[in-house]
């Protein structure tokens, strides 16, 4: 029994099986003993999450090649066998592969990165994490109107990104175009109303033009693209029932839903000090009754 337990105490497979342990071990004390300076010293939480994600890469990176350095005299005779098992691994966990082979292209490619506002399917939000297998989305829309959140987390695999189309609302370009439409009654003074309209436009996304222009030229280098306006612009357009005004403007992607109750508020405010020389159009809908029917039954 002694020798037994001799054999397997100086057995040189268990003794490399323990030394993977202790590796192992160390290594994650080390990775956590660097997140805590690093948590301490980075105060940007950008920087702080880019950072963590690099150690822990890292930590995964040292521990196979340790495992590797320590078995490299028992792979050799594993070939075969792990060619045969490998294929059906593969196959088995071919979406797993997919989402490894995502986690790669989001990684080099830019698909997005952490603080993207995306659309993956039918899914939209802002990228909080990244993972090897799945991004973490918190949503916005849904039940929520305009570009806020809903509170709900979402992974999605990052196999997606081969599957369905990736919308980013924010990465080489961090501004949209957006647009309000204003209807103004006939009869209107309708060159006040443009004023007024654009003025409101003016003052509100004042800011945004010149900070685009730069990300806008770069795109231009990057991309074929055709040049477009970055200033605010009015277009009129008449209907059966009133004018419409479109006000076509540069926002910061986060900021539509507030851009748009500030344009709106100013509008209003300007009509109503016009004394009825512009006014806001409305459908207005006129019920009739059905006619009177008399039937004689005499006849």
């Amino acid at each position: 029994m002694e020798e037994q337990l001799k054999n397997i105490l100086f057995d040189p497979t268990i003794g490399k099986i323990i030394a993977v342990i202790a590796g192992i071990i160390i290594l994650v004390v080390i990775s956590k003993f660097v997140k805590r300076i690093l948590k301490k010293r980075v105060k940007e939480s950008d920087s702080r999450y880019k950072a963590n994600k690099v150690v822990t890469f890292i930590s995964y990176i040292l521990a196979v090649l340790f495992v590797s350095v320590v078995f490299s005299d028992k792979l050799g005779g594993l070939t075969v066998a792990l060619g045969v098992a490998g294929a059906g691994i593969a196959f088995a966990l071919q979406e797993v592969i997919a989402s490894v082979a995502g986690w790669l292209a989001i990684a080099f490619a830019g698909f997005y990165k952490t603080g993207d506002r995306v659309q993956l399917g039918n899914i939209k939000g802002d990228v909080i994490d990244i993972g090897v297998l799945r991004t973490t989305l918190m949503e916005t829309g849904q039940w929520v109107d305009g570009d806020l959140y809903n509170g709900r987390l979402v992974r999605i695999a990052n196999s997606a990104v081969f599957k369905d189309p990736v919308f980013n609302y924010s990465g080489d370009f961090p501004f949209l175009w957006d647009e309000i439409k204003v209807p103004v009654k006939y009869g209107s003074d309708y060159e006040l109303a443009r004023k007024i309209i654009s003025d409101a436009g003016n003052v509100v996304v004042s800011e945004y033009p010149e900070k685009a222009k730069k990300y806008w030229d770069e795109m231009l280098k990057n991309y074929l693209l055709e040049n477009s306006s970055l200033d605010t612009m009015v277009t009129l357009t008449a209907n059966d029932n009133w004018v419409e005004f479109t006000l076509r403007y540069v926002v910061n992607f986060k900021k539509r839903r507030i851009t748009k109750d500030n344009i709106f508020t100013i509008i209003l405010k300007e009509f109503e000090k016009t004394e009825g020389k512009v006014g806001f159009a409305s459908a207005t809908f006129h019920l009739v009754e059905m006619p009177e029917i008399k039937v004689n039954l005499n006849k």
